[in-house]
């Protein structure tokens, strides 16, 4: 029951969180909204591939070869396919199994 609240309660600040610059910025989005709206996704993807690849061994066997060929399978499928969902399906895939193989 406790944890079904948390959850609930949870999910209810999200979506108060994603709800709110609508409800405030009825009429007109300032202009650092929009600007925060257009760089920030970039820069958030920036920090979490630093944040992933920031333990790779590539002084030790297989020297972050996993790392690297999964990363280039996201950015070949995003550049061919255009859908995030199958560029990170896609390089979840190769890097499970690539650590399997190498």
């Amino acid at each position: 029951m406790r944890a079904a609240l948390l959850v609930a309660v949870m999910a209810l600040v999200t979506m108060a969180l994603r709800f709110l610059p609508f409800l405030v910025f009825r009429e007109k989005t300032p202009p650092y909204v929009r600007y925060l709206g257009r760089v920030l996704p970039a820069a958030i993807i920036g920090m979490l591939v630093i944040y992933c690849l920031k333990d790779v061994a590539i002084t030790a066997a297989p020297f972050g070869l996993p790392e690297l060929l999964a990363a280039a399978g996201v950015v070949g499928v995003q550049c061919w396919k255009r859908n995030s969902v199958w560029s990170i399906l896609t390089g979840t895939a190769l890097y499970m199994l690539l650590i399997r193989l190498l």
